[in-house]
């Protein structure tokens, strides 16, 4: 049997394969992917924002086969170097004084929602945004801003209300007695790659402080260099007191983190919360490699470069195809091409038959999350497919 028939076969469908069935990666390296038959496609989906130094960085390889050779598991009733060592790194390179680890955006999300609730007593109340999304787990399901994502698992955790993104008087309006905290992306990745404005976050923070709620910002997609700093929440001067952070932290292996001010940790206490994989060795050691690409010394002003290289060339893009684009926006290397009418998926499909694979997000965005190690050379091939597949979709 093919691996498609075994899929068919075995695994529950959850997954839209598209735009093509037949597609099966099996080799990486860099910003390059090949399929089973030995095509090469250039990967500007990067496993949804996951491999943000690229496929099989040698970096990243050789500290996972060294720590599988030493010791790969132990339950968390044992200190774990690699985890500490991966704490410090995250804590003296953010806001934060405390790490906790989990195994996925979702996981660190709950993590992240039970301190929350724990450090504010008989409040519990969450204010997330319209078009957000936080996780596929019930309680980060109800904390996402799509009704699309509740539809079939009501009840849905209680405790959550929806606030307009970008419009500080809606999340306001909202906060009463109940609330505890207010939880947003600060860019919107599965909504649409939205942007949050400096005003908003800096008008949130603000109004957390006054009403004494707790900011939580969700940077499992924005986060790890894909703005082109290390962290979204940089760009605007407005720090949290909880965020949480996955995707690309461990560099194609699961990991989840939620990073906490003393005063929001200290709320946990042991036997609150806890994770049988969390911090597993292994990964904390990619991460640990992970980290160690993206802090070197001009790494990020290289991304930042990209950035404003994909983004002219996108705008450029959108100015010769003005009755097929509609916008092009986005932060650093998380970038969405809005067109004006329901063509993505078709446009997915036609960028993937010219080797470039990119994400189609509903009905008319194309998301483009390249890892961040892509060449100059690379962009410009990208380009040059897009400009064909809009150049197509026009006739």
């Amino acid at each position: 049997m093919t691996i498609q028939e075994l899929e068919s076969r075995y695994i529950i469908n959850t997954y839209n394969r598209q735009p093509e069935k037949n597609l099966c990666l099996v080799e990486g390296r860099g910003s390059l992917v090949k399929d089973e038959t030995g095509r090469e496609y250039l990967d500007f989906v990067g496993g949804l924002a996951v491999q943000v130094v690229g496929h099989c960085h040698p970096a990243v390889v050789e500290a996972i086969r060294d720590q599988a050779g030493r010791l790969m598991h132990v339950s968390n009733l044992y200190y774990s170097g690699p985890q500490a060592e991966l704490a410090r790194v995250l804590v003296e390179n953010s806001f934060a004084d405390r790490v906790f680890f989990a195994n996925s955006g979702a996981e660190a999300n709950e993590a992240a929602i039970k301190l929350a609730r724990k450090w504010g007593g008989d409040r519990y109340k969450i204010i997330t945004a319209e078009r957000s999304f936080h996780g596929r787990t019930l309680a980060t399901v109800a904390a996402t801003g799509q009704i699309k994502y509740h539809r079939g698992f009501a009840p849905l955790p209680e405790g959550f209300a929806y606030a307009e993104f970008n419009n500080l008087q809606s999340f306001e309006k909202l906060v009463d007695s109940s609330t505890v905290a207010i939880m947003v992306e600060p860019v919107q990745g599965e909504g649409g790659v939205h942007v949050a404005t400096k005003s908003f976050l800096r008008g949130l923070r603000e109004l957390c402080d006054r009403r004494e709620l707790l900011l939580i910002y969700d940077e499992v997609q924005c986060g790890m260099g894909r703005s082109g700093h290390l962290w979204a929440y940089e760009h605007y001067g407005a720090s949290p007191d909880i965020m949480t952070a996955a995707k690309g932290l461990g560099g194609g292996l699961p990991i989840g983190v939620m990073m906490a001010r003393e005063r929001a940790a200290a709320a946990f206490k042991p036997g609150d919360h806890a994770s049988t994989f969390g911090g597993n060795l292994v990964v904390c050691r990619a991460a640990l490699a992970v980290l160690q690409i993206l802090l070197e010394k001009g790494f990020l002003e290289q991304v930042r470069e990209k950035s404003d290289l994909i983004f002219q060339g996108l705008q450029q893009l959108a100015d010769r195809y003005p009755h097929l684009v509609k916008e092009v926006r986005g932060l650093g290397l998380m970038i969405a091409l809005e067109l004006k009418k329901p063509l993505a998926a078709l446009a997915q499909a036609e960028c993937q038959a010219r080797g470039l694979l990119v994400n189609a997000i509903g009905d008319t965005i194309l998301r483009l999350l390249p890892p961040l190690i892509v060449s100059k050379e690379e962009i410009s091939r990208a380009l040059n497919v897009v400009d064909e597949v809009l150049a197509n979709l026009e006739q």
